[in-house]
């Protein structure tokens, strides 16, 4: 890591903006390697020096990567001037600069979704190549037909483009069937409109799974927690068992 300036530092790590940065290194708080540091433009290391608030060791993280389950009526966003967006939902500490959701979940579908501001990343489990696959469990308001399996498998038609091959298989049946979905991509309204062209309509979704991370059945609806290392590669190597 580059050396860079105190104040930005302190900032991106959420102690507060970078004009309160200021003031807390002015006022004496914080030391580098033992020794205050009043000065805010004063560049050090973080990966290297050790930097201390109040006298408690300041761990720095370059980057935060939360798995949420996201509630229904909420954008996956990271700001709007009109409605409420996925980052309005995480406790201050987390609400750091660059904090944006990757990949989208629609207003209305609930479950996990995974928030960073490491680009990389992002960009990474989002991309095409990388073959990361989503799992939604979806409440139908018709009972599936012994078609619909082999048409969800061989693509199905819709009005403007043909998916991708996916998944269906049949969690609970009756009238109002559950089922899950697996797909390898993310269009606009894909599972709902898979469903509409096959006759049915979905009632609720819920994505629990992408690529071998599955939502921690522990977070409630609208709570979020840092993902793990282990749970990180998940996304693109296998299947993490929750503890």
């Amino acid at each position: 890591m580059k050396k860079e300036r105190l104040d930005k530092i302190l900032s991106s790590q959420n102690i507060g903006t970078r004009r309160e940065a200021d003031g807390i290194i002015r006022a004496g708080r914080v030391s580098v390697n033992g020794a205050v540091e009043r000065r805010p433009a004063f560049r050090t290391d973080a990966d290297t020096d050790s930097i201390a608030l109040d006298g408690a060791p300041l761990t720095v993280k370059r980057h935060l990567y939360l798995m949420m389950n996201k509630p229904s009526g909420v954008l996956s966003a990271s700001r709007d001037p009109s409605a409420r967006t996925v980052v309005d939902l995480l406790p201050r500490p987390w609400r750091r600069r660059g904090i944006f959701p990757a990949g989208r979940l629609d207003k209305d579908t609930e479950g996990l979704l995974i928030l960073t501001d490491d680009g990389n990343f992002a960009h990474r489990m989002l991309a095409p190549k990388s073959h990361v696959a989503k799992w939604y469990e979806a409440r139908l308001a018709s009972p599936v037909t012994d078609a619909d399996a082999p048409a969800f498998r061989s693509g199905v038609e819709l009005s403007d483009r043909a998916c991708l091959p996916a998944e269906l298989s049949v969690l609970e049946g009756g009238a109002e069937p559950l089922v899950l979905v697996k797909i390898r991509e993310g269009k606009y309204h894909q599972v709902k409109r898979m469903f509409l062209a096959r006759g049915n309509r979905v009632l609720a979704l819920r994505r629990v799974r992408i690529g071998g991370l599955e939502l921690d059945p522990r977070l409630g609806v609208g709570q979020a927690r840092e993902l793990e290392t282990r749970e990180r590669e998940a996304v693109f190597t296998g299947p993490v068992l929750q503890k």
